[in-house]
């Protein structure tokens, strides 16, 4: 499970929207092997007084939080943070300076989907990648 918020000035997202969940999506099917129809995504469009950012940053910057569960290995996890980078850059043209991405590993039973606990529920497929 992985559930994704991308928070970015409206503008942008109004912008890259359709481009960015293409390429999120790609990233998270091919780095973690999921199937296509798990797509979990939510876009938080702010307006710039209440999205600050260093200077250094254009008004494309973006913060991808992903929480998902645990189990997924060091280099599966580098391979999405690079995978992000690039499919993002090239679906949308934004550069990796205006891009920062944080996972958030919990246990699978911290989870609550569809009535179980995430631990007692049947996936198809593989957490531990």
């Amino acid at each position: 499970m992985a559930q994704i918020k991308i928070y970015g000035l409206r503008t942008t997202l109004d912008q890259h929207c359709p481009a960015l969940a293409e390429a999120i999506h790609g990233a998270v099917m091919s780095a973690l092997q999921y199937p296509p129809e798990k797509r979990f995504q939510r876009y938080l469009a702010l307006d710039p007084a209440d999205f600050l950012y260093p200077d250094d940053r254009s008004e494309h910057y973006l913060i991808i939080e992903i929480s998902l569960f645990e189990g997924r290995s060091s280099a599966a996890k580098k391979d999405l943070i690079r995978q992000l980078f690039q499919r993002i850059g090239e679906h949308t043209g934004i550069g990796a300076q205006d891009i920062e991405i944080t996972l958030f590993e919990t246990p699978r039973e911290n989870w609550g989907i569809r009535g179980l606990p995430g631990d007692e529920l049947g996936l198809n497929y593989t957490v531990e990648v």
